[in-house]
C-alpha cells in the first residue's frame, strides 16, 4: 500500500542479521497460509514474498525467487487475488507480475509504461472480469484479467491511489502526490461506460477508501502531515453525496464486517458504522509493535493482522489477533510488510 517516507533514503539498510528459514517448494504449497507483500525500501529493490506456513509456523522470505528465479523489483505496494491469478504490484519498478494463484507460478510480467515512460501503478480493484490500475501519472488503467491487456486508459485526478468498488461506480482516490501539490478529490467512474462521471472534494491528500453496503463511503483524508491534520470523511452515495467528519486520530483504517479498526501509532480505535459510534478507544495494545504499518482483516479466519515495520530498516513481524482482539501469534517477515493473502 504506500511510499516510505523520504528521510528513509538517507538510512543505511542494515536488516535483521537471522535469516529467514529456507523452505523446499514442497513446503511452500498454497494450501494453509499467508503469503504476505514485503514492500522493501525506496530505490533498493527488495521486494519480496514471504509464505507463513500456518502448521508449522515457518516462515520464507524467497517464495518469488523460489517461483520465478528472480527477484520481485522495488516497491511492493499492492498484493490480491482474483479468480485464478494473483495480482503483485511494484510501483518503482512500474510492473505487474501475475501469478497462478495455486502454484505461485508466473504467468506474465506487466510492463507498466506509456510512451517508454513508467506509469508506476499504486493500487489494485477489481470488478466483472476488468482489473482497475490506479498510476501515478494521472490514470487508471482498465485491464481484461482472461487477455492481460490495457483496455482502456481514463483521466483521473492527479497521482491517484486508493481505489473501491460500490454501486457499479469506481471511487479513486487522488492524492496529489508530494507535497505542496496535494490535489483534494475523488473521481468516480462508472463501471459500465468507463468514463469518469464525476469529481468530489473531499479534503487535502484524500487515502484509504472503504464502502459500507454501496450506500456510504469511508475517506482518510491525510492533510499534509503538519498544518492540516488528517481526518476521517464520511460521504453518503446518492443523488446527492453528503459529507460528514468523524473526530477520531486516524493514520490508517480497516473494514472488519460493519465495523471500522481505526489505527495510528499510539491507539487502536473499534467504530461501528451501523450505530456510528466508537466501540473502544483501546480495541488492542500497541506497545507490542515497533512501527505499526498497516491493519488487515481476513474475513474466512475472522481474525486480522497487524503489520509492524519494525523501524522501517529491519525485517518485520505480522501479529496475529482474533477478532474480538485477543493475541494469537507473531512471524517474522521481510521488510515492511503491507499487505496478505491467506490459504485455507
Amino acid at each position: 500500500m504506500r511510499l516510505i517516507s523520504l528521510f528513509l533514503l538517507l538510512l543505511v539498510c542494515v536488516g535483521c542479521k537471522k535469516k529467514a528459514t529456507t523452505l523446499t517448494m514442497d513446503d511452500t504449497t498454497l494450501s494453509h497460509g499467508l503469503l504476505v507483500l514485503n514492500e522493501g525500501l525506496f530505490n533498493l529493490n527488495n521486494a519480496s514474498l514471504s509464505w507463513v506456513n500456518l502448521t508449522s509456523g515457518q516462515v520464507s522470505d524467497d517464495f518469488f525467487i523460489q517461483k520465478t528465479g528472480r527477484k520481485l523489483g522495488d516497491t511492493g505496494n499492492d498484493l490480491q487475488r482474483y479468480g485464478g491469478k494473483i495480482y503483485v504490484l511494484v510501483n518503482v519498478s512500474s510492473t505487474i507480475e501475475v501469478l497462478d494463484a495455486y502454484s505461485g507460478e508466473s504467468i506474465k510480467q506487466l510492463v507498466m509504461q506509456e510512451n517508454g515512460k513508467a506509469k508506476q501503478p499504486r493500487n489494485l480493484a477489481f470488478y466483472k472480469g476488468k482489473m482497475f490500475v490506479s498510476c501515478f501519472d494521472g490514470y487508471v488503467d482498465v485491464i481484461d484479467t482472461a487477455t492481460l491487456t490495457v483496455e482502456k486508459r481514463i483521466k483521473v485526478g492527479s497521482n491517484p491511489e486508493n481505489m473501491v468498488v460500490a454501486n457499479e461506480r469506481l471511487y479513486v482516490s487522488n492524492s496529489g502526490g508530494l507535497i505542496p501539490t496535494l490535489d483534494s478529490t475523488l473521481s468516480v467512474i462508472d463501471c459500465q461506460s468507463l468514463v469518469e462521471i464525476e469529481k468530489v472534494v473531499v479534503g487535502k491528500n484524500p487515502g484509504k477508501l472503504i464502502a459500507q453496503n454501496d450506500t456510504t463511503l469511508y475517506v482518510h483524508v491525510r492533510g499534509n502531515y503538519s498544518s492540516i491534520p488528517a481526518e476521517l470523511k464520511r460521504l453518503g452515495l446518492g443523488m446527492v453525496t453528503k459529507q460528514e467528519t468523524i473526530s477520531v486520530a486516524i493514520s490508517g483504517m480497516e473494514k472488519m464486517e460493519d465495523r471500522l479498526i481505526i489505527y495510528n501509532q499510539s491507539s487502536v480505535v473499534l467504530f461501528d458504522m451501523l450505530s456510528k459510534s466508537v466501540l473502544s478507544n483501546s480495541f488492542i495494545p500497541v506497545n507490542t509493535c515497533v512501527t505499526l504499518y498497516r491493519i488487515q482483516y481476513v474475513e474466512q479466519l475472522q481474525q486480522f493482522f497487524v503489520f509492524d515495520a519494525n523501524n522501517y530498516t529491519n525485517k518485520g513481524y505480522l501479529h496475529r489477533f482474533s477478532k474480538d482482539g485477543t493475541f494469537i501469534q507473531k512471524y517474522h517477515v521481510g521488510l515492511n510488510p503491507n499487505s496478505l493473502i491467506y490459504y485455507e
